[in-house]
This record gives C-alpha cells, structure tokens and sequence, in this order.
C-alpha cells in the first residue's frame, strides 16, 4: 500500500524554497560553493543549529570548496520532514551569502549483474564492506561509498563485462552529460527512455546509464 505521506519528486520541487535541491538516487541533494574550509564550516555549523528540533539530520559532504547536503528518509524516499530539512539548510546558506551550484550534483551506483537464482551480494558486502538495504541493495553504512544494485540477467551468462555504472544527476543537466560523454568517444546504446534515462557505451563498451528519472518522479 502506498505511504501518503511519501512525497513525489514533483511534489517535494513544489514546495517552496528547495529551488537549489535536486532529487537524485538516495535522496534530496544540494550543493554550495565555498572559497575556504573555514566557510564550507560556517555552513555546516548553521545547518546543525536549524535543524536541531527536526527528527532527520542531513548528510553534509564538507570540502574546502563546496558543501554537499543530502536529505531523505532511511529508505531513501522524501517526505515533509525532508521539505522542512531542505528549506532551512537553503535559508542557512543563503543568509552565509553562499551561492548554489546544483550542476555538479551526482549519485554514482554499480548495478551487478548475477545469474538467476545467484545471490552475489553476500560476497559484495564482505569484499566492501557494506551492508544489506531493502531486497535488492547494498550501501556503505556510512553513507559515503557507491550504492549497489543487483539484478538478474537472463540469459545467464558467466564471465565479466556485465555489471555497468548508473550515474543519477539532476534533470536539468542530464543531456548535457549524455552529450559530453557522446562527444569524449561514447556511443549511444539507447534512447528509447529519454529524457529518464539514456545508455550508453564506453570506447570499450562498457555500459553506462545517466539517469534522470529520480528528479523527474
């Protein structure tokens, strides 16, 4: 049964002041450019002041030069706490004077293949470390490492070669991505599913999907 209070990806862009946030694979996403650590650090500071009475702490990704925020339930899905997260780290930044860059935006997840009736992801969780999520992926417990995603490929087939890299971005830049990865020596596996997502292939046919469809619900 659907959870009312989950919020579409249409919703959540809705609401207002969240116009710097973009809805990738594990959640909402923003991004802030900063000239010093000292900065990105004054951010941070006033975004654990404002949103100290909510029940969701953000993820804060702190580099000398930007601040990465994410927000998003446990299971990755957004609600009106998430709204209320993302409407107050935006007035922290804004009332910094830092500027939103949302461009440079990006979740990167394996998906890896495995024959029917194969179960890969113990091994994967011990290779990495990570642990289980939901029935069909693994995460970093601590939230910094790429997501996987495992799926079965039929026919089955041994070997290497069949796990390819999803690369969820915000909707507005995705087929600029697609058309820089084309213009580097990539080449277009399909693009039936535009604008959600496109497939693509590297030089040596390694399989790529720039995913917009988290941002588009």
């Amino acid at each position: 049964m659907d959870d009312p209070e989950i919020l579409t990806p249409a919703a959540f862009h809705a609401a207002p002041g969240v116009s710097e946030w973009r809805v990738l694979f594990t959640g909402a996403h923003a991004h802030w450019r900063t000239t010093s650590l000292e900065q990105g650090a004054a951010l941070v500071a006033a975004i654990a002041g404002t949103v100290a009475e909510l029940d969701r702490a953000p993820d804060v990704d702190l580099r000398p030069r930007g601040v990465v925020v994410r927000t998003s339930r446990p299971d990755h899905r957004l609600d009106a706490t998430d709204v209320a997260v993302a409407q107050r780290v935006s007035a922290a930044a804004s009332a910094l004077g830092l500027e939103p860059d949302p461009s440079v935006l990006q979740v990167i997840q394996l998906a890896v293949a495995q024959g029917p009736g194969v179960d890969v992801r113990p091994f994967w969780n011990a290779a990495l470390g990570y642990v289980d999520h939901g029935p069909e992926d693994s995460g970093d417990p601590h939230r910094r490492g790429p997501w996987l995603w495992f799926h079965d490929i039929e026919p089955a087939v041994n070997g290497r070669g069949r796990t390819h890299i999803d690369v969820s971005v915000p909707a507005d830049v995705a087929a600029v991505r697609v058309q820089a990865a084309l213009a580097a020596g990539g080449r277009l596996v399909d693009d039936s599913h535009a604008p959600r997502w496109w497939t693509l292939a590297s030089p040596d046919n390694h399989g790529v999907d720039i995913a917009a469809w988290p941002d588009l619900g």
